[in-house]
């Protein structure tokens, strides 16, 4: 006699594989090792309750483990707040193809990394304040800023840079975008993060904001006051930097997201404000 496959079993090995399909895509976009090892323990947790509910008559055991999953979920969902709301923006805009995208097209030239190195220089020698965004795969859009200001396209150089961020210019006191190195847009207005109020200007406070919620992009920061430069990534501040390191950790940057899987790097750790 051949046995053949019942609709209970085709459904529960398409449940199965589609559940480890979701399992390894997580899995897959964390880089962070103590990220990974939380939500190995988290998904572990939930495999584990699937199985005592469907094969062992435990039901004690099971609402330990049902109220020990919902714990976790709970603080889980606390400390990756940023990423699930952004993951829900992308649902929301129908804009999920982000996670699963190749950017490796969209990434900085070194001819672009020493261009933005030059223009922080010479802003920061002249105590001229800016803000720029480098974008290195997390695909911004208009919708992600509270306003997308001036819409530009125009080729990157030094001179557009400095003229952009000139004092007597309407766009001075926004941000410049930066994207697959070009000048997408200037005088745009970034979320203010909640970190440190009272140690950050505005301009560092809108460029933690914005790492915060994007895990691909970069802010570059000079100081109004101070001339000081600062270099933002992942809802992390580094300050002060001179030019050289600015271009080191440009170019470190530019290789780890070269060399980072294809789609969203999710940096799901807390982050730590760094003075």
């Amino acid at each position: 006699m051949i046995w053949q496959p019942t609709g209970d079993f085709l459904l529960l090995l398409a449940d199965v594989a589609l559940a480890g399909s979701i399992g390894i895509l997580l899995l897959g976009r964390v880089k962070e090792p103590r990220t990974l090892w939380l939500l190995r323990g988290y998904l572990f947790l939930v495999a584990l309750a699937w199985m005592v509910q469907r094969y062992a008559p435990l039901p004690l055991t099971s609402k330990l483990i049902d109220a020990l999953v919902l714990a976790c979920s709970l603080a889980l969902a606390i400390l990756w707040q940023g990423d699930l709301r952004r993951l829900m923006e992308l649902l929301g805009t129908g804009r999920i193809g982000v996670l699963f995208a190749d950017r490796s097209g969209d990434q900085l030239t070194s001819g672009s990394v020493s261009t933005l190195t030059e223009a922080a220089g010479r802003l920061s020698q002249a105590r001229r304040g800016a803000l720029m965004v480098l974008d290195v795969g997390s695909d911004l859009r208009p919708e992600d800023f509270l306003n997308p200001g001036i819409h530009l396209d125009a080729r990157l150089s030094v001179d557009l840079v400095l003229n952009l961020f000139a004092a007597d210019t309407p766009l001075h006191d926004g941000a410049v975008l930066v994207q697959k190195n070009r000048v997408v847009a200037a005088g745009v207005i970034l979320p203010l993060s909640r970190q440190g109020p009272n140690r950050f200007g505005t301009r560092h406070l809108a460029a933690l904001g914005l790492t915060e919620r994007f895990d691909r992009c970069l802010c570059v920061v000079v100081s109004e006051e101070t001339g000081t430069l600062s270099l933002a990534s992942q809802g992390r501040l580094e300050r002060p930097i001179t030019s050289s390191r600015l271009h080191d950790l440009l170019t470190e940057a530019l290789a780890a997201a070269v060399t980072a899987p294809a789609g969203r790097t999710v940096a799901l750790d807390p982050p730590e404000p760094r003075g």
